[in-house]
């Protein structure tokens, strides 16, 4: 059957600022695990809302979890458990004037909680005090490894003791597994204080080797350039690294450096900035590893001492979405200013979130909008299109996709889910020509694209056309895609179509346990069995693909094919019956 393209955009854009410009999780690291908390124990106090707070926490709902530990603190404000979880739902929230006093109580009782440390950390790093955040590391305070190395170096530097500092900065880089982590902060902490000549010496390479940075660490470098006036050398950086119509940020910031203007560096102007730097390298670094609840403490860390960071605002909205937190992630999107860079994804991930809470007309109203402030860049009209398709209002969604290709000049390897979206939304219309074009088009773009395969291949078998090409194709993006239940059973589909039954089993079969739940997938597993006479499997297998929810259409003819068989439809819908193949000792009946 034919996979829908389900990418929102946003997770793209983040994709683009955490991984090909990455700072990767250096080999040989050492591991970054979810943080020591305090197991709540019901005390005293009020049970129910005890009960009802880990209810919330555990569906990482933040704001009715830290509603319900306040209630439950009331009658039993000592208890190490619940303040711990109060203080976790507030930091998740980005609440640190309620997390700091929270945090401050739990290590007043002698508990042992990362979070704790963390807020703490945090607080006084917004507030300037560099001091203090030493005499605590000397008395024993820790986050983790890695975090507490890069801390007390920018916070030696806060406290004006660069040479310090400098040498805190070169003992993580000759640790092993820290090395890239401490070399690319000391690139930062010397542009802070204006030395771009050894900031461009590390991100270069020339001091320390290679550094593999994220796309913030490119722009850093890129500014650094330009500060050294290097222009040319910047625009080349950028144009290497994330190429030309990728990245609308990008785009701009080339456009300022062609027109001769000097850019500020504003990555880390101070060592408030640095620490927030440290919080987003290390969510850049776990994420994905690590639970995104605990990722989510540090990108929240990062944007309470830079609230300006977009990057870390961006992260901390896609992690809530993980969390199926829409109102919260839809709120974090909005927090990007209307004249950053990043505007028009936030606003696209805003859109997402919105739509995955069921707010179909509020996400594509943001759309829309976005269309007119933001109309020059393809990727709006793309999300428009998507947003417009998944709400199957096709006839809508071709409009977008068309304004979206004509935005690029000469289409790329790239540019494929362009005509692959656009065809797919020409099928459902009924438009066959148009859509075969497009997709055609997405094959001519990228001739090995499983999903484009798949989608061309198995519509050739729905229509009964072209089936030697269409099981060809179907073959390839099995061969690319072993483990697709949706892809196995276009496979499946195929050999139905074409009159091989025998074969259809084995696929089919391995692509229902692939797709267990899927009610396209199930009812052609039970068409199958028909095929080859086990009927009183294919009687089971359409009953089970009932109690999946088909769609209404699709459910009428699996009643009709229960009540009277597979090859009375057939003959009703003007179609050839099967010929059975009636497996020996099966009951054909």
């Amino acid at each position: 059957m034919p996979m829908i393209l389900a990418r929102p955009l946003c997770a793209f854009a983040l994709a683009a600022l955490m991984a090909e410009a990455g700072l990767a999780q250096t080999a040989g690291a050492p591991a970054v695990t979810a943080p020591a908390t305090v197991q709540a124990e019901p005390g005293p106090g009020d049970a129910g809302a005890y009960l009802a707070a880990r209810v919330a926490a555990a569906e990482s709902d933040y704001r009715a979890a830290g509603a319900w530990y306040s209630r439950a603190l009331v009658g039993d404000e000592a208890n190490p458990g619940l303040l711990d979880g109060a203080l976790i739902s507030a930091m998740a929230l980005g609440s640190f004037d309620v997390a700091v006093p929270l945090a401050q109580r739990l290590l007043d009782l002698g508990a042992q909680s990362q979070p704790a440390a963390l807020a703490i950390l945090t607080d006084k790093a917004q507030r300037g005090e560099f001091d203090a955040i030493l005499a605590d590391a000397a008395a024993g305070a820790s986050v983790n490894e890695l975090v507490d190395g890069l801390v007390l170096a920018w916070s030696q530097l806060g406290a004006g003791k660069m040479s310090e500092a400098l040498e805190g900065f070169d003992t993580l880089a000759a640790t092993e597994g820290l090395e890239a982590f401490g070399l690319y902060h000391k690139a930062l902490a010397l542009a802070s204080v204006g030395d771009f000549e050894g900031a461009d010496a590390i991100l270069s390479g020339e001091a320390g080797g290679k550094l593999r940075m994220m796309r913030r660490g490119t722009v850093a470098h890129v500014q650094i350039l330009s500060q050294l006036e290097r222009g040319d050398e910047a625009v080349a950086l950028l144009d290497s690294t994330f190429g030309t119509g990728q990245d609308a940020g990008i785009d701009a910031l080339r456009a300022r450096l062609v027109a001769g203007e000097t850019l500020v560096y504003d990555v880390t102007r101070n060592a408030t900035d640095g620490m927030a730097e440290v919080f987003f390298t290390l969510a850049t670094a776990i994420s994905g590893e690590a639970d995104d609840a605990y990722t989510l403490l540090y990108t929240r860390a990062a944007t309470h001492l830079r609230p300006d960071h977009a990057e870390a605002l961006l992260m901390s909205a896609s992690l809530l979405g993980l969390q199926k937190q829409y109102q919260l992630a839809s709120e974090t999107f909005a927090r990007i200013p209307t004249d950053d860079p990043m505007f028009f994804v936030a606003e696209i991930g805003r859109a997402d979130a919105l739509y995955a809470d069921g707010k179909t007309e509020a996400a594509l109203e943001v759309l829309q909008n976005l269309t007119r402030s933001h109309g020059d860049l393809m990727q709006v009209h793309l999300a428009l299109g998507d947003a417009l398709r998944r709400a199957e209002r096709f006839a809508e969604a071709v409009p977008a996709y068309d304004a979206a290709i004509a935005r690029i000049p000469e289409p790329q390897g790239q540019h494929w889910p362009l005509f692959y979206s656009r065809g797919m939304s020409q099928e459902r219309l009924g438009n066959w020509p148009e859509a075969e074009a497009d997709m055609r088009r997405a094959l001519e773009l990228d001739p090995d694209q499983p999903q484009v395969l798949n989608y061309l291949g198995y519509s050739f078998v729905d229509r009964g056309e072209n089936l030697d090409e269409a099981l060809k194709m179907i073959e390839r993006a099995v061969a690319a895609r072993p483990d697709s239940g949706y892809i196995i059973d276009s496979l499946a589909w195929a050999y139905f179509r074409l009159g091989r039954y025998a074969d259809a089993v084995e696929p089919m079969e391995k692509a229902s346990l692939l797709e267990p739940v899927d009610p396209v997938v199930t009812d052609h597993l039970g068409d199958v069995y028909w095929a080859v006479g086990r009927r009183l499997e294919a009687q089971f297998q359409w009953r089970r693909a009932l109690s999946f929810d088909p769609a209404e259409k699709d459910a009428t003819r699996i009643r009709r094919k229960l009540e009277a068989g597979l090859d009375a439809v057939l003959q009703a819908e003007g179609a050839e019956p099967i010929s059975l193949t009636v497996t020996e000792g099966d009951d054909a009946n």
